[in-house]
């Protein structure tokens, strides 16, 4: 599933080539694409003012109201070049200039949103964890005073916006954390150098486009480079960068996770 930088890749994207421009409809090709709304909701000429992102959805702003598009696992939004509709597109938004854009969805897990706002977006997701709100004190406070998981934790988005499996997995490893350490018990430097090793991996695979595991692309077919940066995602039989040991996948709050039992100490008391 695309992850914080896959989305802002995506939205930073189609940004120029959708602002400004006015939309006529939003074509549900898919029956159940459209979430909260119907295409009967958009009606007449609507200016599109920003794209922009929040946690893992791509938010196209206009005056009035807003759309989020949630990619989930497979989806891919890009301005279309010729006329071939994609043979898996599940909506259409059209332009009066005549351009589309589209949102193709092999899977058909991929949801579009109507909001007034961000609003009900912010009631459910935490922080963005490359704003300034997010702080090294923040998660520190947040991390003792709960008793979790430390990947469940990170990966709930009410916690914490945006971070998925890979980058779960890569900022844990970069903190020498075990993912079945318990929050409250990770020593507070390991905690801060946690924060630190987020935000510059978050940074750092945004400069790369994100990372292409498996379907993501943009922009037409374009992949993210990434990947050719990942540390320890992915893995599994290899050896690790820092010890040499071999690095395993197991199984963490129910997702396939990969650690170094030599270099992540766990953490449970």
């Amino acid at each position: 599933m695309p992850e914080l930088p896959e989305v802002q890749t995506v939205a930073n994207h189609i940004k120029p080539f959708v602002i400004g421009k006015y939309v006529l409809s939003i074509d549900p090709i898919w029956g159940k694409v459209l979430d909260n709304f119907h295409q009967g909701d958009i009606k007449g000429r609507n200016k599109i003012l920003d794209v922009t992102r929040r946690a893992k959805f791509i938010v196209i702003n206009f005056e009035n109201f807003l759309i989020a598009v949630h990619l989930r696992m497979t989806g891919k939004l890009y301005v279309l070049e010729g006329n071939d509709i994609p043979k898996h597109t599940s909506a259409i938004m059209e332009f009066e200039s005549g351009e589309k854009l589209i949102f193709e969805d092999t899977r058909k897990f991929g949801r579009i949103y109507k909001y007034d706002d961000l609003e009900l977006i912010n009631e459910k997701h935490g922080p963005e964890p490359l704003e300034d709100d997010f702080t090294g004190d923040w998660l520190l406070t947040n991390l003792k005073s709960k008793k979790r998981n430390i990947k469940a934790l990170l990966l709930d988005q009410s916690f914490l916006s945006g971070l998925g499996n890979i980058y779960v997995d890569e900022s844990l490893w970069a903190s020498n954390i075990h993912p079945n350490s318990i929050s409250c018990y990770i020593p507070k430097k390991k905690i801060i150098l946690l924060h630190k090793n987020i935000r510059e991996i978050l940074r750092e695979s945004i400069k790369q486009l994100g990372t292409t595991f498996i379907s993501f692309t943009f922009l037409n077919g374009q992949s993210g480079n990434y990947s050719n940066e990942l540390k320890i995602f992915g893995k599994q039989g290899e050896s690790c960068m820092k010890c040499s040991n071999t690095i395993e996948k197991i199984k963490v709050a129910g997702r396939g996770t990969h650690v170094c039992r030599k270099c992540q100490k766990t953490h449970t008391n």
